[in-house]
């Protein structure tokens, strides 16, 4: 089994572009910044991902945010930390057509911080958002992420 912690970030990228339900979806997966591990990930309209009145279907845009906010934070923070997903939601603002993106990006400062919650509170919970926005760049859908970071003892 590979350990994806062990796997150089920018490979881990390209690798998850053959994650079947991403393929499925139609889910692509671009590193925009290898050094502070920034990505756009998009997804067009396809038949796949349609759903009954022909727009995006929900999951599909939820699962196009899904891992990126907790495998961002892991590499960032090393193998000193544990980080998971613990609670998200969507908030559809209006019907999903043609491609979509959405941008993910944690800074330095944030990172520090989660540092900093988790020596003085032993855990932390941060929480990210990210919009999912059309080809004319308006909202889409507004995805709340929670995770959970502990140090490793």
């Amino acid at each position: 089994m590979i350990k994806l912690q062990k796997i150089p970030f920018p490979t881990m990228v390209r690798l998850m572009n053959f994650y079947p339900p991403f393929i499925g979806a139609g889910v692509k997966i671009r590193l925009v910044d290898a050094k502070e591990l920034s990505l756009e990930v998009s997804m067009p309209l396809k038949v796949t991902n349609k759903n009954y009145v022909g727009v995006h279907f929900g999951g599909s845009l939820y699962s196009m945010t899904d891992p990126f906010y907790m495998l961002i934070l892991m590499n960032k923070l090393g193998r000193d930390y544990i980080v998971w997903d613990k609670l998200a939601f969507i908030h559809f603002k209006k019907p999903g057509k043609g491609k979509v993106k959405a941008l993910f990006h944690i800074s330095e400062e944030e990172v520090q911080a989660i540092k900093d919650a988790v020596h003085q509170h032993g855990k932390w919970e941060p929480e990210f958002k990210i919009d999912i926005k059309n080809e004319d760049d308006q909202v889409v859908a507004s995805v709340n992420k929670t995770l959970w970071v502990k140090k490793k003892s």
